[in-house]
């Protein structure tokens, strides 16, 4: 057996392509329907390692993957940024014209509503995935009907690509981060970038000196997302990516911050795909 790798989605989707991309085709995937089923297989030894979507630079954050991995005590060992492509899929020897429906997830026919604007006779229909769209298309051999997805999903289900990257907005982004139940994958030398999580006291200025101490360690902060605590209403928790040069920057942060934040927490250290 395999790497076990968790994905949100099916293969076809843009977590299948993020996983081809960081390990490669060899792995075994998991294929999870939902983001609390990809976490409950990695809790459960059901898969060694997960891909999960944390963020789009057109959306923003997904909120609720914050505190998924903060309660279930997961770990960030690294991250990939994917251009998101949406292409217009469908069976075989059909034009443009050809096509009555197309059938996508929500968030897709958003992003792609301006070019469907100039397609009337193109009836727009809300769907559980993209990937899963095309591979219904293909199992059901759905004439006139269309999907929107990822490339990898016509090279799958054997679509055609009748239009290709319809999205309105062409630079769209999402960053994906590497979860698994263990930390530390890298030596400390390899380490450039770090996931936090701290509570500040109701004080005026809490915040902003946490933040003062990280930039006199040299951090960079990359990312801030704050988050209400349910259990203490009106208290929120703070969710923040920063970069540095050197890891012994990152530690002494790291002491100072454990002492004047409250349940403080190292959610990763990993490698910054930027760079």
């Amino acid at each position: 057996m395999g790497l076990r790798i968790a994905i949100q989605g099916i293969r076809g989707s843009n977590h299948h392509q993020v996983a081809r991309e960081y390990f490669s085709d060899e792995v075994d995937l998991v294929e999870c329907m939902s983001f609390h089923n990809l976490v409950d297989c990695l809790v459960d030894g059901k898969a060694d390692k997960g891909i999960m979507a944390i963020e789009n630079s057109i959306a923003g954050s997904i909120i609720p993957n914050y505190a998924l991995i903060y309660d279930k005590n997961l770990h960030i060992i690294g991250e990939h940024y994917l251009n998101i492509h949406h292409h217009l899929m469908a069976l075989g020897e059909q034009s443009i014209d050809d096509i009555f429906e197309v059938r996508s997830h929500p968030m897709a026919l958003l992003q792609c509503r301006e070019f469907l604007k100039t397609k009337p006779h193109i009836k727009m229909v809300e769907d559980v995935d993209t990937a899963e769209t095309a591979k219904q298309i293909h199992d059901k051999q759905l004439m006139g009907i269309a999907a929107i997805a990822p490339k990898v999903a016509a090279d799958l289900y054997d679509l055609e690509i009748i239009a290709s990257d319809i999205q309105t907005i062409k630079n769209n982004e999402t960053r994906f981060i590497i979860v698994k139940t263990i930390n530390k994958e890298l030596p400390k030398s390899e380490i450039n970038k770090a996931s936090l999580r701290f509570v500040t006291d109701h004080k005026r200025g809490s915040l902003a000196t946490v933040l003062n101490v990280m930039s006199d360690c040299n951090l960079n902060l990359t990312k801030i997302q704050s988050l209400p605590i349910i259990e203490t209403p009106w208290k929120y928790a703070f969710f923040v990516d920063v970069t540095f040069d050197e890891y012994d920057n990152f530690a002494k942060a790291k002491s100072l911050l454990d002492i004047m934040s409250d349940d403080f927490r190292v959610l990763g250290e990993y490698k910054n795909a930027r760079l």
